[in-house]
């Protein structure tokens, strides 16, 4: 009996591995299908889905012009009512700077010379004289002017915007202050 127990001890090590390959499950090669030609046909599918009809395609893309141009009509409205209000106010501003010119020309005759105060008065013609040139203007050709002026001189415009924001920023930071 000694002999047939060792035969049963060398028959258990052979069941080990008939399990081994049990924990493997790889399909053949030529079965498997990637995962990439899955995908298409599934995001295709999503998208005939979500495209609505040929015929609401045109009905939506004609909607959405039409907001569009009612959009840009309303905002160029709003643009041009804005700009009139504006020259307007820069109309007021410089009448108001050429008659301050012109009451200190009086002062400048008396403090420096009727020479100087002549020089004073000059320069209160010349901004009066703007002053109704920017009155006189539709808002539209006042841009014209200022794109060919920009066109001939940019180093000036540029000077000009510099200097205009610097004041502006001044003027800011003053009423900022006293608040």
């Amino acid at each position: 009996m000694a002999e047939t127990a060792k035969p049963k001890a060398a028959a258990k090590p052979a069941a080990k591995p008939k399990a081994a390959p049990k924990t493997t499950t790889a399909k053949p090669a030529a079965t498997a299908k990637p995962a990439a030609a899955k995908k298409p046909a599934t995001t295709t599918k999503a998208i005939a889905k979500a495209a609505p009809p040929k015929g609401k395609t045109e009905n939506v893309t004609a909607k959405v012009k039409s907001d569009m141009n009612d959009f840009k009509a309303k905002a160029t409205g709003s643009a041009k009512a804005a700009a009139e209000k504006g020259k307007e106010r820069a109309t007021e501003a410089v009448g108001s700077i050429g008659k301050l010119i012109r009451d200190s020309a009086a002062t400048i005759d008396e403090n420096v010379g009727k020479q100087y105060g002549d020089y004073a008065r000059g320069a209160a013609d010349a901004v009066d004289g703007f002053a109704s040139k920017l009155d006189a203007k539709d808002v539209d050709a006042l841009a014209e002017d200022a794109r060919q002026f920009v066109r001939k001189s940019p180093a000036v415009a540029i000077g000009a915007a510099a200097a205009v924001g610097f004041v502006l920023a001044r003027l800011f930071r003053s009423g900022s202050d006293n608040t």
